[in-house]
């Protein structure tokens, strides 16, 4: 079946930020995320699921295990299970990005304390 962002279950997360479910299977999950100038996410890991954030437009910087990390369009970056980290858009435009897990990370995400 065709899907596109426009038929996509859409979801608010976080600050002001948007979903879409392009792929939602217990196996797999494929996400279009948008992000407004200056939001975050919170610090989390997952236990079990892999991840792969694939920039769509705008500028990201991911926050990976301490580690600060710039991508920008048609750049990604993996996440391993159990890696501490948080999307962060601190440009002044939009953010859009894909958001691949695997398996789906629904119900496998922990909050995660920032370590000096």
């Amino acid at each position: 079946m065709k899907i596109s962002k426009a038929t996509a279950e859409h979801y608010n997360w976080g600050d002001l930020c948007d979903g879409w479910h392009l792929v939602k299977g217990a196996d797999l999950s494929v996400i279009h995320e948008r992000m407004p100038p200056h939001t975050s996410e919170v610090r989390h890991c997952h236990g079990k699921s892999r991840q792969f954030f694939f920039v769509l437009s705008g500028a990201a910087v991911m926050e990976r295990g301490g580690e600060e990390i710039e991508l920008g369009p048609q750049e990604g970056i993996e996440i391993a299970p159990g890696v501490p980290h948080r999307m962060f858009n601190k440009s002044d435009g939009e953010l859009e990005f894909l958001v691949i897990s695997q398996p789906n990370s629904r119900g496998d995400r922990v909050a995660a304390e920032h370590k000096e």
